[in-house]
């Protein structure tokens, strides 16, 4: 049996304070490499998790319940951000990306990369600011 990859829509999780809006994403599996974050000039926010770990037919899928991305989710935002100021973390197959709030939406895409651990952190400590697209 040959496995099938199909796009998983990513539950989330959206908070907001008087200051941000926090969107938590659970991409079990992934690393920070195959993680993008974009903020849209028409006030979306997509996150997008690239496959890993596929078995390129060198093994024989016998059962097949879950797999490791891809993943993919486009979220409408409920209010103006700043994409170049947002940050997005992962650890323990969960993205976290935190979002200020402005007058009008700021569009960026974000990346992670592998930044180590910190003070007692799992290895899973990853942190990428956005860059203005």
């Amino acid at each position: 049996m040959q496995e099938a990859v199909e796009v998983q829509q990513v539950p989330v999780k959206v908070y907001r304070s008087a200051e941000r809006l926090t969107v938590a994403a659970p991409m079990p599996g992934l690393g920070p490499e195959d993680i993008t974050v974009e903020v849209t000039a028409g006030g979306y926010l997509v996150l997008d998790g690239q496959l890993r770990g596929g078995l390129k037919g060198e093994k024989e899928v016998l059962a097949s319940e879950w797999s490791v991305g891809p993943y993919r989710r486009t979220l409408a935002l409920p209010a103006p951000v700043d994409g170049p100021g947002a940050t997005a973390t992962f650890g323990n197959g969960v993205l976290v990306v935190s979002l200020p709030l402005v007058a009008t939406t700021r569009p960026a895409t974000l990346t992670l990369e592998r930044t180590g651990p910190a003070r007692g952190a799992s290895p899973e400590g990853f942190l990428r600011t956005g860059e203005r697209t």
